[in-house]
């Protein structure tokens, strides 16, 4: 072998080293900077995977819980709204049937109104003699007498089977005398007054007419003929619980 040929072997040599990677070589494989890439792309999603799952998962499932336990509780404070609205409205009912109650009661007749009942009429019959003529005929209240001494309980159903126990009734018998349109205003404001008053067995009759007056003289009489009137007021009474329960009581059949 000659210098020549030693250095076109040290020439070729230098060319074959220079084939070699100048990248690391691992288990065979070249680590180059796309492989490199890869890997670390592998290694950053799987990373990623378990932040995911070890991480992002177990929160969301608690919120998710969280969010549920939230509506439950809103809905139980809806629920509890509602019901706060509903006794409200009941407690406003409550105050309106109360009130219609009053004023329900408020139209029957009372111990008050009966003491009373005598002086009312009374002034209803003489109201309408302020305007008559001296010779013509003026009402006059010629009975009020009560038939039965206290009220009783209507139990007969006469004013209906669904009060039958819880009212109780004064009957009064009335006669009063004076023209028919002095009866007729008469009766109109027997309507008036405040207490529920029934007008029953109503029956007018011509009087007798008197041409004297109490001293014996002559008296001619003008105007039309009065009439005789007589009718019983039935005075109806709200009865007590405690008057309920006895009625209810000794009605019941016995064992």
């Amino acid at each position: 072998m000659t210098l020549s040929e030693d250095i076109n072997f040290a020439d070729q040599g230098g060319e074959f080293d220079s084939g070699a990677s100048p990248y690391p070589v691992i288990f065979g494989i070249s680590f180059t900077p796309k492989i490199i890439g890869l890997i670390a792309g592998v290694v950053g999603l799987g990373g990623a995977l378990f932040i995911v799952l070890n991480l992002v998962m177990p929160a969301w499932e608690n919120y998710q819980q969280q969010q549920a336990k939230t509506s439950d509780l809103q809905g139980q404070i809806d629920q509890k709204k509602a019901i706060i609205k509903q006794v409200d409205k009941v407690k406003q009912d409550l105050a309106q049937a109360k009130q219609q109650k009053v004023q329900v009661l408020g139209l029957f007749a009372d111990e008050k109104t009966l003491n009373t009942l005598l002086l009312d009429l009374n002034r209803l019959v003489e109201s309408g003699n302020t305007q008559v003529p001296p010779n013509a005929v003026k009402a006059k209240l010629q009975k009020f007498t009560p038939a039965t001494e206290t009220a009783e309980p209507v139990i007969d159903g006469s004013l209906g089977t669904g009060v039958n126990g819880k009212l109780k009734s004064l009957n009064i018998n009335v006669e009063i005398v004076g023209t028919y349109e002095q009866t007729q205003s008469i009766l109109r404001n027997i309507e008036r007054l405040q207490p529920l008053l029934i007008v029953k067995d109503y029956r007018s009759v011509l009087s007798p007419v008197q041409n004297s007056n109490p001293a014996g003289k002559l008296v001619r009489r003008r105007g039309p003929a009065p009439i005789t009137t007589s009718f019983q007021l039935q005075a109806l009474i709200p009865m007590t619980p405690e008057e309920i329960a006895a009625v209810a009581a000794k009605a019941a059949p016995k064992k």
